[in-house]
C-alpha cells in the first residue's frame, strides 16, 4: 500500500482524490474465483469503464438544459466547472456540519443520532477529503456493536428531544452504547473495502482494517445465526426498518396484524417534515407494535424472536447487500491473511446463490420479497427489485427482464428510480419509500447495471441523480415526477454520494470497483 504518514485530511475541495486513483480494473477476487460449480463468469463482458470527464460531460448535458430556465448561459463546459465546484463544497460542507464528533447524523433535527447504513455511506464521502475521519465512522458505528455481533439500526450518543422513538423507549441499557433492539442492511463491510482499496495512507489503512475486521465478521456471522437459522441462504429482517425501506409497498400485506392496546405517542418527525412525505399513522401503529412485541420477549433473545415476530420476510435489499457485502468481506479476509475464514464464507455465499433463486417471479421478470410466514412472494414491485444485480446473482436471462422493467418505470417519470412502480396503483410520489427516488439505490442499481453491460441504462439514472442533486440540493429524496427535493435537508448519505461517485464516478468506480461480482448464468 501507498504511504508511510498518515495525516488526519487528505484531498483537495474539488473532490479529487489526492493521489491518482487506482486502477479500477485491477484483478481482485470475484465470485469466478469461488469455489461455487453455479457461479460461471462471462470473459467476452467489457468493463473497460469510462473516463470521467466522458461521464460528467454526458450528465451534464441535461443539467445544463434545465439550468437554463434559470438564467444560466454559459458554455456546458464552463458551466460543468461551477457547478460541480458548488457541488462539492456543499457536500463537504454538509458532511462537517452534521459531524457530531466520530458519527455523522444523517440530518439535523429529523434524524438526530448515528444510524447504521447511513453511517457506513457515509464513510466513503468522508474518505475523498479526510480518511482518518472516514475509518473513525466506522469505528464509532461499531462502538455500538453487541456481543452478539448486532450491529443496532441506531446509536443514542448524545441525548435528544427531536425524534421518537428514543433510548426511552427501547430500553436497553444492557447495551455497549443506548441503542435500538434491531438491524439495518449491513452495508459496512463494502463500504470498509472501498476505504482499504482507496487509500493513499497505508499504515493507517492497514491498522484500521485489522482491527476492524473481527467485528465486520462478528456482524456477518451474526445475521446467518440469528435470521437464517433455518439455513434457506437468505436472512429475515422482523422488523420494517430494519429494511431500511420503512413504508415500503412490500411490506403492506404482512402489516395486518393487531395494533390494540398501543399506548398514546407523538411523533417527532411530522414537526420537521410534512406528513405527505412520511409514512402514515396506521403505519407507525404498526412499526410501535412490533417495537413493544420484542421488548417484552427480550430483544437480546434473537432465537426466540425469529419464531414468534408477526412480522418476518425475507427482503430484497438486505439480502442484496448482505451478499455483496459477504464478497468484500471474503476479498478483506485474503488481503488479511485471513485464510481460515473464508470457506465461511463461501458457504454463506454459495447457500445465498441458491436462496435467492425462490425469490425470482418469472411472470412479473422481477425478484420480489417473501413474506416467511406464508411462503408467498409479495406481488409489491419496488426498486429492491434490481437490487440483486448489484448483488450480482442474477443470471444474464433474468438481468435483462430486469432491464425492460427498468426501462418501463424510467419512460414513465422524468427522475429515476423511482422506489415504487410508477404505475402501481400503490406508488405516491412524495411518501418516502413508496415513489421517491433515492441517490443511494440509484448509486447500487448503476452499479449492478454496468457489471451486466447496460451501460446506457445506467447512465440515464447517473444523469437523473446528477440533475437531481445539482438543482433540488442534498436532500434525503426526490420526487420523480418533478424534481423536487423531499424529506430531510442538507442529508448526509446525499452528500456522501456527490462526493465519493456522482462527482468521480470512476475514481469509485460505479459498475467495476467494488468487489466486481461477474455475470451468473
Amino acid at each position: 500500500m501507498a504511504g508511510e504518514d498518515f495525516p488526519s485530511s487528505g484531498g483537495a475541495l474539488d473532490g479529487s482524490a489526492p493521489t491518482t486513483p487506482k486502477p479500477v480494473l485491477e484483478a481482485v477476487p470475484t465470485l469466478q474465483n469461488l469455489k461455487i460449480s453455479r457461479v460461471q463468469s462471462l470473459d467476452n463482458l467489457n468493463t473497460t469503464p469510462k473516463d470521467c470527464t466522458y461521464w460528467r460531460e454526458k450528465s451534464l448535458r441535461r443539467l445544463f438544459s434545465l439550468s437554463k430556465s434559470n438564467g444560466v448561459s454559459k458554455s456546458e463546459g464552463v458551466f460543468e466547472d461551477s457547478v460541480r465546484l458548488h457541488i462539492v463544497e456543499e457536500s463537504i460542507e454538509c458532511l462537517r456540519r452534521n459531524d457530531y464528533g466520530g458519527y455523522t447524523i444523517p440530518a439535523h433535527n429529523l434524524y438526530p443520532f448515528q444510524w447504521n447504513w447511513d453511517s457506513a455511506i457515509v464513510a466513503a464521502g468522508w474518505a475523498v477529503f479526510d480518511e482518518a475521519r472516514a475509518w473513525a465512522e466506522l469505528e464509532t458505528l461499531f462502538s455500538g456493536q453487541w456481543e452478539d455481533g448486532m450491529v443496532p439500526s441506531i446509536i443514542f450518543h448524545k441525548p435528544s428531544t427531536t425524534y421518537f422513538p428514543g433510548p426511552e423507549i427501547w430500553g436497553l441499557p444492557g447495551s455497549p452504547s443506548k441503542s435500538t433492539g434491531i438491524t439495518q442492511p449491513p452495508v459496512a463491510a463494502i463500504s470498509a473495502r472501498f476505504l482499504f482499496e482507496q487509500t493513499v495512507h497505508g499504515k493507517l489503512a492497514e491498522k484500521k482494517m485489522a482491527d476492524l475486521f473481527p467485528k465486520l465478521l462478528a456482524s456477518h456471522r451474526w445475521w446467518y445465526k440469528a435470521r437464517d437459522p433455518e439455513k434457506k441462504g437468505v436472512v429475515a429482517i422482523l422488523h420494517p426498518w430494519e429494511s431500511g425501506m420503512d413504508n415500503s409497498p412490500a411490506w403492506d400485506a404482512a402489516m395486518k396484524f393487531p395494533t390494540d392496546n398501543l399506548p398514546p405517542y407523538e411523533r417527532k418527525d411530522l414537526h420537521h417534515v410534512s406528513a405527505s412525505m412520511r409514512p402514515t399513522k396506521d403505519t407507525y401503529d404498526h412499526y410501535l407494535t412490533l417495537l413493544y412485541r420484542f421488548k417484552a420477549e427480550n430483544f437480546y433473545d434473537w432465537k426466540k424472536l425469529y419464531w414468534v415476530s408477526p412480522f418476518r420476510m425475507t427482503d430484497l435489499c438486505t439480502n442484496s447487500i448482505l451478499f455483496r457485502a459477504n464478497q468484500d468481506l471474503r476479498w478483506l479476509a485474503m488481503k488479511l491473511g485471513k485464510d481460515d475464514v473464508v470457506s465461511e464464507i463461501d458457504e454463506w455465499l454459495d447457500r445465498g446463490f441458491e436462496g435467492f433463486k425462490q425469490l425470482w417471479d418469472d411472470n412479473a421478470g422481477l425478484y420480489q420479497c417473501q413474506d416467511q410466514l406464508t411462503g408467498k412472494l409479495v406481488d409489491a414491485p419496488t426498486s429492491a427489485a434490481f437490487l440483486p444485480l448489484f448483488a450480482g446473482v442474477a443470471s444474464k436471462e433474468q438481468a435483462a427482464k430486469l432491464v425492460e422493467n427498468l426501462k418501463q418505470w424510467l419512460d414513465s417519470v422524468p427522475f429515476g428510480v423511482p422506489s415504487t412502480d410508477p404505475n402501481d396503483p400503490r406508488f405516491e410520489p412524495l411518501r418516502y419509500w413508496r415513489g421517491p427516488v433515492w441517490i443511494i439505490i440509484n448509486w447500487m442499481i448503476c452499479n449492478g447495471l454496468l457489471h451486466y453491460g447496460y451501460d446506457d441504462i445506467a447512465e440515464r439514472i447517473y444523469d437523473d441523480s446528477v440533475a437531481l442533486t445539482s438543482n433540488a440540493g442534498l436532500r434525503e429524496y426526490f420526487d420523480p415526477k418533478t424534481g423536487d427535493g423531499c424529506g430531510g435537508e442538507l442529508f448526509s448519505w446525499t452528500a456522501a454520494m456527490c462526493l465519493a461517485w456522482l462527482d468521480r464516478p470512476s475514481a469509485l468506480a460505479i459498475g467495476h470497483r467494488m468487489s466486481g461480482p461477474k455475470i451468473l448464468s
